[in-house]
């Protein structure tokens, strides 16, 4: 006979019929030489990449990211993987980032700057939640809506950063009386 209660931590304790308590044990989790195995067994193409220091390109289905291993943390709950590069669509080898001008949304690699495509919006999507779901790391809620970009580069608001000239006090005239 089992029951389950919840111990002063908030954690769930295990009471066995002996009366003794058994903490219940953690999952492990992978380190990142496993992750990448695991990746591997769900159809991912892992490569090295040699523009990141010790990084990992991870693609599927035309979309790609770079992988590289997490800092060490304390907790437990953190993945072994870290993005280096976020996840894209490939061009012509590289990971292209997700651009949003306000009207439309873009690829842009160190070469080129293409639109996107719906279809490659979805594969983007799909990629990312697939990846984060085998690596562990969170699934945000507006991430799960939908495709984020990695810059937002609106055209109207394109030279707002420019400097303006100081403000003139109210008691200063500026014919210089």
């Amino acid at each position: 006979m089992r029951d389950w209660k919840y111990g002063d931590d908030g954690g769930c304790i295990r009471i066995v019929a002996d009366g003794k308590l058994h903490m219940t044990r953690k999952s492990a989790h992978p380190n990142f030489d496993q992750t990448l195995d695991l990746l591997r067994a769900h159809s991912f193409d892992i490569a090295s990449y040699p523009a990141v220091t010790g990084g990992m390109l991870a693609s599927k289905h035309g979309a790609g990211a770079v992988l590289v291993p997490a800092p060490k943390s304390k907790n437990a709950d953190d993945p072994a993987a870290a993005f280096a590069i976020h996840p894209g669509i490939m061009v012509k080898g590289e990971v292209a980032r997700l651009l949003d001008r306000g009207y439309q949304k873009f690829l842009k690699t160190s070469q080129y700057e293409l639109p996107a495509s719906a279809c490659q919006l979805q594969a983007i999507h799909a990629f990312s939640e697939e990846l984060k779901l085998l690596t562990g790391d969170i699934s945000l809620y507006n991430e799960s809506l939908g495709t984020t970009s990695d810059v937002y580069r609106y055209d109207r608001l394109m030279g707002r950063e420019a400097e303006l000239p100081e403000p003139t006090q109210p008691w200063e005239l500026p014919d210089g009386h």
